[in-house]
C-alpha cells in the first residue's frame, strides 16, 4: 500500500515532499506554520492578505495605527474613494513579513507567499503589483494567485528580475479558468510553474457558486490533467480540498497529481495563527456545523463555521483603518449593506447586517471561522483531555502523518 512519501514533487531538478499547506488568511498561516512545513521538506504558504496588520503584530509597527489617524476625518463618511493605502509602506510592510521569514527558513521546502487577487485595496493593479514584487524583493520561494482569475497578474511583474527563477502558480477550480489565464499570459512566453485545482470541499472563498455541491475534485482534475497533457504543458498540477488523509492525498497523487494541497487539519495546529479557543470550536464542530453562504464582500460563496460571530453583526465599516476590499471606486459590499441598515435604524444601535460581513475587521479579530468541510472530523484526529477541551497537535505531527499514514488512518498524537 503506497504512502504520500512514496511520491515526489518535481521542480525541475529538485524534489519535494508532495504536501503543500494552504494559505489561509490574515497570519492564520503563519510564518511558523510555513517554516515548518519548508523544514520537512514540503511547501508553506505565509498570506499577503492584510499584511500591514500582520507586519504591526510581528514587528511592532504603526501602518494601521497611521492609516487610520490619517483618515480620521473620513470615518462616518460612507464615501471611501478617498482612503487609499501608502504604496511605499505597504512595500515595506510586506518586505518585512516575507523577508523575515526567508531568514528563519530551514530544511529543503519551499515557503510561498498566497496572493489574493479579490484585495482590491482602492487600487487593484497598483497594490497587486507592489505586493507581489516586494514578496520576490524579499526573496520569497515562489508566489500562489489566488481568489480570482489574474489575467493580468503575470503582466504586473514580467520586468522583475525573479520573474521567471521565483516558482509561480495559480489556483483554479476548472479548466476553464486555466485556459483563460493561459491564454492570456501567452505573450510573455512564461507558463505557470504548477496550478493548484482547488475542489468544492475546500475552506473560506470557494470557486463555484451555490451549486458546488454538484462537482468534485476528482473529476475536475482529471479533467485539468488531461487538458495540460493534451497540449503537451509541462505544468505540475496539485489537488485541494477535502482531502483530509494520507490515504486520500494517495488517491490523486496515483491518478496524475504531482501534489496535494491541504489546509483543515492544519487549523488546530499549535503553529496556526488561531486563537486557543478558536481551535477548541474548530474540533467541536459537528457536520451541520459547516454552513456556506454569500456574506463575504468579495462575490464568492465562503464556507465557515455557523457559530462565527461575525454572521449578522453589524459593526461601522473600518475602511480608514483597513479597506482591503474597496474598489477601484472605493466601494464594498458591505459599506453598501450597512448604509442600508443604518438607514433603516438611524440612531446607530442593534444594527445587524445579515447578507454581508465586514470582512477585513471580522478576520483581523478572528471573528469570522471560515473551515473546509471536513472540519467536523477533527475531532477524530486527537485526543480529549480530562477537562473536556482537545489537545492541539504540532504542525510536524500533522504533516508527518499525511506523509507516511496509509489504509485512511489517522495518527493520534501521545
Amino acid at each position: 500500500m503506497k504512502r504520500v512519501d512514496d511520491f515526489r514533487l518535481k521542480f525541475g531538478q529538485k524534489e519535494y515532499v508532495p504536501i503543500m499547506i494552504g494559505g489561509m488568511g490574515v497570519d492564520i498561516s503563519t510564518a511558523e506554520l510555513a517554516l515548518e512545513a519548508a523544514r520537512l521538506g514540503g511547501i508553506g504558504h505565509i498570506s499577503d492578505a492584510m499584511v500591514n496588520d500582520v507586519s504591526d503584530r510581528r514587528f511592532d509597527t504603526s501602518f494601521v495605527k497611521d492609516k487610520t489617524k490619517q483618515y480620521k476625518h473620513n470615518i462616518l463618511n460612507a464615501d471611501k474613494s478617498e482612503v487609499k493605502f501608502d504604496l511605499d509602506i505597504l512595500a515595506e510592510a510586506t518586505r518585512r513579513h516575507v523577508g523575515a521569514t526567508m531568514e528563519a527558513k530551514k530544511g529543503d521546502g519551499l515557503v510561498f507567499v498566497n496572493c489574493m487577487e479579490k484585495l482590491t485595496m482602492n487600487g487593484p493593479r497598483e497594490t497587486l503589483q507592489v505586493r507581489m514584487a516586494s514578496a520576490l524583493d524579499a526573496g520569497i520561494d515562489g508566489i500562489t494567485l489566488s481568489a480570482g482569475l489574474h489575467l493580468g497578474s503575470f503582466g504586473l511583474i514580467a520586468d522583475h528580475p525573479r520573474f521567471r527563477d521565483a516558482k509561480l502558480g495559480i489556483i483554479v477550480s476548472s479548466v476553464r479558468a486555466l485556459q483563460l489565464f493561459l491564454r492570456k499570459n501567452a505573450r510573455l512566453n512564461r507558463l505557470p510553474d504548477f496550478v493548484v485545482v482547488e475542489g468544492p470541499l475546500a475552506g473560506g472563498h470557494l470557486g463555484f457558486g451555490l451549486d458546488w455541491a454538484q462537482y468534485d475534485l476528482a473529476t475536475i482534475i482529471a479533467e485539468v490533467i488531461k487538458y495540460v497533457a493534451d497540449e503537451q504543458l509541462n505544468i505540475p498540477v496539485i489537488a485541494a480540498g477535502g482531502i483530509f488523509t494520507g490515504t486520500d492525498a494517495v488517491s490523486f497523487l496515483e491518478t496524475g497529481s504531482a501534489a496535494v494541497q491541504v489546509a483543515t487539519r492544519f487549523t488546530v495546529a499549535d503553529e496556526c495563527g488561531l486563537p486557543t479557543a478558536v481551535k477548541q470550536d474548530y474540533f467541536r464542530a459537528n457536520e451541520d456545523d459547516i454552513v456556506v453562504n454569500t456574506i463575504s464582500p468579495t462575490g464568492y460563496p465562503m464556507r465557515m463555521l455557523k457559530g462565527s460571530p461575525a454572521i449578522g453583526d453589524g459593526i461601522r465599516p473600518n475602511c480608514e483603518s483597513y479597506g482591503y476590499l474597496l474598489d477601484g471606486n472605493g466601494n464594498c459590499a458591505y459599506i453598501t449593506a450597512y448604509n442600508r441598515e443604518l438607514a433603516l435604524h438611524p440612531d446607530g444601535k442593534n444594527i445587524s447586517v445579515q447578507d454581508k460581513t465586514c470582512l477585513c475587521t471580522q478576520m483581523r479579530n478572528f471573528k469570522l471561522w471560515t473551515c473546509g468541510h471536513y472540519t467536523y472530523r477533527l475531532k477524530d484526529t486527537t485526543r480529549r483531555n480530562d477537562d473536556g477541551t482537545y489537545q492541539t497537535l504540532s504542525a510536524e505531527h500533522i504533516f508527518k502523518d499525511y506523509q507516511f499514514s496509509v489504509d485512511h488512518q489517522v495518527a493520534l498524537p501521545v
